[in-house]
């Protein structure tokens, strides 16, 4: 009886899964299979909670992240919030050091900078969005993004 405590706890996370298409409730939901055939089998509880937590962490830390690295190859996972402006095209407004500047990015204005060591770059040229770290976008003029990705 214990083991059916277990599988609908394993369908519960599965179907709240399907809501948040983040994989983690996924990963719950396949250590609380694990609990329920460790129960099923007829092993004490603690036991169960064990194998729960076991599966669940190595689902968690291992499987996870090769699953959604995966997953963005294939473009089968939207990039949402500053993810997806990784890549595209901003408008110098003031000049890019190491230090600050600003673009027009997406049409918002974003504070920027280049990567250390990068030379400065203009105000008024177009460039490309390498990262973003916190509320500033990482950049590099189009030129020099384009010789970077040659040598990769």
């Amino acid at each position: 009886m214990d083991s059916l405590w277990w599988f609908i706890g394993a369908l519960a996370l599965g179907i709240a899964e399907i809501f948040t298409l983040d994989l983690t409730l996924l990963m719950f939901a396949g250590g609380a299979a694990a609990g329920g055939i460790a129960a099923l089998l007829g092993a004490p509880l603690w036991v169960s909670i064990v194998v729960f937590a076991v599966v669940s962490s190595v689902l968690l830390f291992a499987v996870r992240p090769f699953l959604l690295r995966s997953l963005r190859k294939r473009g089968a996972v939207a990039e949402t919030n500053s993810a997806r402006l990784v890549g595209q095209e901003a408008f110098t407004l003031d000049e890019i050091t190491e230090r600050a500047g600003r673009v027009k990015l997406a049409g918002e204005v974003w504070s920027a900078r280049t990567r250390d060591d990068a030379p400065t770059i203009p105000e008024g040229v177009e460039v490309n969005v390498l990262e973003i770290k916190g509320a500033t976008a990482i950049v590099a003029a189009e030129a020099a993004h384009g010789a970077a990705q040659e040598k990769e």
